[in-house]
């Protein structure tokens, strides 16, 4: 599998010296008694990035999936784990280290990646948040330090304000919602455009354009996709609960969409959404 000229990078490389893997798997609405099994299958399958947040009610659950790996004999080095931030209830400086050290206890062990799940702009706090996350890097307590579900106008604020920028902004991607222009700025400032319903919550999965992409190349429309993702030159996060969907969704190195489909694919944005607009969630 996988010519050397089909290759697409397995890893990005991120501003602040370290890098993301390319193809993780999310934990966004899997059930907590299921995760540890579930985050087992995904370790085994070969996946190197574990998402996860505060808000998905499974920390715990991941962390012991973990620890149950490298007490087997996984290398904790080369796996990165991620949280969010949620602040529903406050976004003060104090709420930020309060939700830090919850997920922190909860996994177990260092937290890889940490993000602003949401700007929530109309409070008019993300920039004093950031900064929060910006002092617990310097404090050695998060290795690397981003956002999810920023406009370019949030990130601009973030850059303005503080002078730190993002490694990775994590937003709603898929055929139907690729995100060109944003993509492009983080291209710009060396952000990496990580995709969170990467498969547009299955419903692009029965799209015809990929499924005709899918069968000329002898794979899944998820597969498809996915390397769509990948070639666009960002990461991505399926989820699945299903040991075979999660060892299929990574085998995506067998084939290359060519530029007529990708240029099929292009056709197919509408920008639709499957979840909320991030001037929307307060």
């Amino acid at each position: 599998m996988g010519l050397r000229h089909w290759s697409v990078p397995s890893t990005l490389p991120l501003l602040d010296g370290r890098t993301l893997p390319a193809l993780g798997f999310g934990l966004y609405k899997v059930p907590a008694d299921e995760t540890p099994a579930v985050v087992a299958a995904a370790l085994e399958a070969g996946y190197t990035l574990v998402d996860g947040a505060e808000f998905y009610g499974n920390e715990r659950e991941v962390g012991e999936a973990v620890r149950r790996a490298v007490d087997a004999g996984l290398d904790r080095s080369s796996l990165t784990v991620t949280s969010k931030f949620w602040g529903e209830e406050s976004q003060s400086a104090d709420a930020v280290r309060a939700s830090f050290a919850a997920s922190e206890a909860a996994l177990g062990s260092p937290i890889d990646v940490y993000m602003i799940h949401w700007p929530r702009p109309a409070r008019g706090q993300f920039v004093d948040v950031w900064r929060e996350l910006v002092a617990l890097q310097g404090e050695g307590r998060i290795r690397s330090i981003g956002v999810s579900n920023f406009t370019e106008q949030h990130i601009r604020r973030l850059i303005d304000e503080t002078g730190v920028v993002p490694v990775v902004n994590q937003v709603e991607s898929h055929p139907w919602l690729p995100q060109h222009e944003l993509r492009a700025f983080h291209a710009e400032h060396g952000i990496v455009t990580q995709a969170w319903s990467p498969l547009g919550r299955s419903r692009v999965l029965h799209d015809p354009t990929i499924g005709r992409i899918a069968a000329a190349h002898g794979v899944s429309p998820a597969q498809a996709i996915i390397r769509w993702h990948l070639q666009l030159g960002g990461a991505c996060i399926p989820k699945s609960t299903h040991p075979h969907r999660l060892r299929e969704n990574l085998d995506v190195e067998g084939f290359r969409l060519s530029d007529d489909d990708m240029a099929a694919i292009a056709a197919l944005e509408t920008g639709e959404r499957t979840g909320t607009h991030p001037d929307d969630r307060q």
